[in-house]
């Protein structure tokens, strides 16, 4: 991969990452901005650098994909909290963004941009509109 692809896919996976993070901290979420684009970022590095393994013998250059998957799961897990007093899970939707961002990085690392732009915009679609929905919903259970 010659250096200008690798920017072009990089600077693809940090803006998605950028602008699904502005969007949660625009929220005053505790996964924001910097925490969005780093997982779009990294996802996107693997990725480039399982790429250039393609065609290798006995190489299964599948497997990084599957590995950003478990991985992202862990930093996910960490911002899924339960509150004692409520016993309520807080912190779902949060973790999803986050495996949404590194799935943004992934697809940017594959140089599919118009598949990144339809998936940030409805990344963002459904945190911004639907959380408004749901913030209704609660309201109205109150």
């Amino acid at each position: 991969m010659e250096v200008y692809e690798f920017a072009i896919r990089l600077g693809a996976a940090t803006l998605a990452g950028l602008l699904i993070g502005l969007e949660r901290e625009w929220k005053d979420k505790e996964a924001g901005l910097k925490t969005n684009m780093l997982v779009a970022i990294g996802a996107a590095v693997f990725v480039m650098i399982s790429l250039q393994f393609y065609g290798e013998k006995h190489v299964d250059i599948t497997r990084v994909l599957g590995q950003v998957v478990v991985g992202i799961g862990f930093i996910g897990a960490g911002t899924i909290l339960k509150k004692e007093e409520s016993n309520t899970v807080k912190g779902i939707t949060t973790a999803a963004t986050i495996w949404c961002s590194a799935a943004a990085g992934c697809v940017a690392s594959m140089g599919m941009y118009w598949e990144l732009g339809i998936l940030t915009i409805v990344v963002v679609i459904i945190n911004y509109i639907f959380g408004h929905i749901d913030k209704r919903i609660n309201k109205n259970e109150s």
